[in-house]
């Protein structure tokens, strides 16, 4: 099993966040790290509101958040978001999250597909109910990330899952099309796989949330734009060749359904940031 990410991939103007907000990664404990990619720890103390945008990866998360300016600490779940997720930040706060691997987080919740929990966020404890207010402060109160990791190892531990050879198989597959960047179409997996389109779908969506084309096509912009972060002159005609679209105004479409500028756009102002 491959180590979380270290990137920013997702991350929509990742230096006018970081220049604002503390944020770091940990690893979860080791019999965690099949299920759970990695914990994200978000700390803020802002004179004045700030906007964070990121385009999601398809992964269920668990965050235990606290906001000054809103109250007690509480838990919350977060399916996969299908469109740009954006939080307004304000004062104090911060948010300690588990990031599930996608095709992960079934097994803690084996009644309902994953799908089920797609577009939605919802209190943690209707889904967990020891995620409680005792264990939101738990999270997040303690300063120091070593015991917010412990209280999120201890929770998440307790839960148990029993094993579930179909969410190895999701994993596996969700993470052969993240790394594979020669892998442009379903039919493509299907044909590697030795196994129907209509099986493939039925698989992600009970286990992964979203359809197997969307994984494609979500990885194929977080790689856009990454690379229009960090590349000062970027051939967008090759790019989208590169990415296995047909031609550049497929691209174009996409991105700008997704982070709501096209690229042209995105990329000049990204560089003056």
């Amino acid at each position: 099993m491959a180590a979380p990410r270290r990137d920013t991939r997702g991350i929509v103007d990742p230096a006018g966040l970081l220049t604002r907000v503390r944020f770091r990664r940990h690893q979860p404990a080791e019999p965690l790290r099949r299920h759970v990619e990695t914990y994200w720890f978000i700390d803020w103390d802002l004179p004045e509101p700030y906007a964070s945008h990121v385009v999601p990866h398809p992964s269920v998360n668990l965050t235990f958040q606290w906001d000054a300016d809103d109250g007690p600490p509480y838990g919350e779940l977060t399916g996969v978001a299908l469109g740009l997720f954006t939080r307004k930040l304000t004062g104090q706060g911060r948010v300690c999250g588990a990031k599930f691997r996608p095709g992960g987080f079934r097994p803690y919740a084996p009644d309902v597909p994953v799908s089920h929990w797609t577009g939605r966020a919802l209190p943690a404890r209707d889904v967990f109910p020891r995620a409680d207010d005792a264990t939101a402060r738990s999270v997040v109160t303690p300063a120091d990330d070593l015991e917010r990791i412990a209280a999120l190892d201890a929770f998440l531990l307790s839960l148990d899952p029993a094993p579930d050879p179909r969410a190895d198989h999701a994993m596996d597959l969700v993470q052969h099309v993240r790394t594979d960047r020669s892998l442009r179409r379903v039919t493509d997996l299907a044909e590697q796989e030795g196994v129907s389109v209509r099986l493939l779908q039925r698989l992600f969506a009970d286990y992964v949330g979203v359809s197997p084309k969307w994984v494609i096509l979500r990885y194929r912009i977080h790689e856009a734009l990454e690379r229009a972060e960090t590349e000062q002159e970027l051939d967008w005609p090759s790019l989208a060749a590169d990415l296995g679209y047909a031609d550049q105004a497929h691209l174009i479409r996409d991105f700008k359904t997704t982070i709501g500028v096209p690229p042209t756009a995105y990329a000049p102002a990204s560089a003056k940031r």
